[in-house]
């Protein structure tokens, strides 16, 4: 929460805030069971941009020494946070108009590649702007279109300028962060209670900068006075809401679409299903009512999600415990994080976007199955770091549906009627067979339509049948995604009668003429999915193009 908040241009001491209440507000609205709301880097970053347009620093000079009422922070610190609270307010409530509206059912349109490549571009984005703390320079804000060249244009040209205390400080912290996460990954089987390395990596720094005395020997920059306690709600300025029209919107696609792979992901993991047009609800309202309470926008946090996985977490009271935790930072350990250094911050927050930043390989498995996939994530990832979070992933939304459309008339075997629905086509060959007859092109547009239709007829199949023991299931469940693979498990003897009387489902891709990413992963999610209900699948007449 620190760390975002000083990526959000706001005091760090509104981070905390923004790790409490939000995460309340998702755990009673949100259906994620294992995800954590809270401060997040792509909103934060995208608020940043409000707050140094509408309270630049140079008006530091006049409010920084008139202390408010709020805190005992400056006025110039209330303005900061003032306007974070508007973009919260705002982007909250078009979250909210959108439930109304039931966009959740347009999320279609949101397909892997174009998320992939915008969380990762602005992931890309989120570094660069950390490292000015990671060097320890001192550099003016610098945003808009083409901003992140300009970054690193100036580092380059004040390049002498760079600490060497932090410079060394930051290469050491992430180096600690990376190994001691890559080990509790490892053998977080074996472990029963994760290493917080954040939280000992916070303290550790943070003791050895007040007893060196760097602050003042090193000029190491330093997080400063943290107050203690939670202020009264205060309403956000609401004559500045037309003035944060352009990140209110940021907020509100970026930090949904953010939460929505997370939440996905999770309840794919643990099989549950998360209600799209619900997550708009809990989102917005993590933002709207927090908004009176100086918090920053938020969205599902990573970092927390992550922790919430290792620690076994089975629904959102896990996530509340951790609310405790928060409120301890703020009444009790708030105050002694004065001397944390600000490189270690910027370290914490670069490490914690490892798992977008990693999103890279996902070019491998692009080309692999669609170049135009792959196309469409390269090009966003530039519009991305070229523009804007939003930006890129405008642009990702309409390039996908333009090349749809331009690729649906390329299948002679397609009536036009039916491209935004699946017709599956059901004939019993025997008791235990059961052919499903795929007629069009199976692409973002329609997938998941098609993966609830087989679904339901996986359901009805399965009736009576006796699941098969896990291990068999991980042997068998990622053949159709590895090329080496023979589609064979070998099980114990024992098991061999109870395979014999597997059901088959056999897909007849006759009329499958082409597919792209979104549509393979289907597949592969129903030969999983089939797999758990002792059912097998096989593809017939394949002959698609892509």
């Amino acid at each position: 929460g620190l760390a975002f908040a000083v990526l959000s241009s706001v005091h760090p001491v509104f981070g905390l805030y923004g790790s409490l209440f939000p995460a309340i507000i998702y755990a009673v609205f949100g259906m994620g069971r294992h995800v954590a709301t809270g401060t997040f880097a792509l909103t934060s970053l995208i608020s940043a941009n409000a707050v140094e347009r509408l309270v630049p620093p140079v008006s530091s000079n006049f409010t920084a020494n008139r202390s408010s009422v709020v805190l005992g922070l400056s006025e110039f610190e209330m303005q900061r946070i003032g306007v974070a609270a508007a973009v919260s307010l705002f982007g909250g409530l078009i979250q909210v108009a959108m439930f109304v509206l039931h966009l959740g059912s347009a999320t279609f349109l949101l397909t892997e590649p174009v998320i992939s490549a915008m969380t990762t571009g602005a992931a890309t984005h989120v570094v660069t702007s950390q490292v000015k703390y990671l060097l320890g320079m001192k550099m003016p804000y610098i945003s808009g279109p083409l901003g992140f060249f300009y970054i690193y244009a100036y580092i380059f040209e004040n390049i002498k300028s760079i600490q060497l205390e932090a410079l060394l400080l930051s290469v050491l912290s992430i180096v600690i962060l990376v190994l001691v996460k890559e080990l509790n990954e490892k053998f977080k089987a074996k472990i029963k209670v994760v290493l917080p390395i954040d939280l000992v990596l916070i303290i550790t720094t943070s003791a050895a900068c007040y007893y060196a005395d760097m602050e003042y020997s090193y000029g190491l920059e330093v997080v400063g006075h943290i107050p203690e306690g939670i202020p009264l709600p205060r309403s956000p300025p609401m004559d500045i809401l037309p003035e944060v029209v352009t990140e209110a919107f940021g907020v509100a696609l970026v930090g949904y679409v953010a939460s929505l792979a997370l939440a996905q992901a999770s309840a794919k993991k643990f099989n549950y299903s998360v209600d799209d047009n619900q997550e708009f609800l809990a989102h917005g309202l993590s933002n709207v009512i927090p908004s009176f309470l100086f918090c920053i926008p938020s969205a599902a946090a990573m970092g927390r999600t992550a922790l919430l996985y290792s620690t076994g977490a089975k629904t959102q009271v896990a996530c509340l415990i951790s609310c405790i935790l928060v409120l301890v930072v703020i009444y009790a350990v708030g105050p002694m994080l004065y001397w944390l250094p600000m490189c270690v911050l910027a370290s914490i927050i670069v490490v914690g976007l490892k798992g977008m930043l990693v999103q890279f390989r996902d070019l491998k498995k692009y080309w692999n199955v669609d170049k135009v996939d792959w196309s469409i994530w390269v090009s966003t990832y530039v519009f991305t770091i070229c523009f804007a979070a939003n930006v890129g992933l405008l642009y990702g939304v309409v390039c996908t549906i333009l090349i749809v459309v331009f690729r649906f008339p390329r299948a002679t075997t397609l009536s036009l009627k039916h491209t935004k629905e699946v017709e599956c086509r059901l004939k019993t060959e025997a008791d235990l067979v059961k052919i499903v007859s795929v007629n069009n092109p199976l692409v973002f547009l329609n997938a998941k339509k098609f993966h609830a239709d087989v679904l339901k007829v996986l359901q009805k199949e399965s009736t009576g049948v006796q699941p098969l023991p896990e291990e068999v299931n991980k042997c068998e469940q990622n053949t159709l995604l590895n090329p080496l693979s023979n589609g064979n498990c070998h099980g114990e003897p024992s098991l061999q009668q109870r395979l014999r009387d597997r059901h088959t489902l056999i897909l007849d891709c006759s009329g499958l003429t082409f597919f792209d990413y979104t549509g393979i992963s289907v597949l592969a999610q129903i030969y999983a999915d089939a797999k758990k209900r002792n059912i097998d699948v096989f593809l017939a007449n394949c002959k698609g193009k892509y």
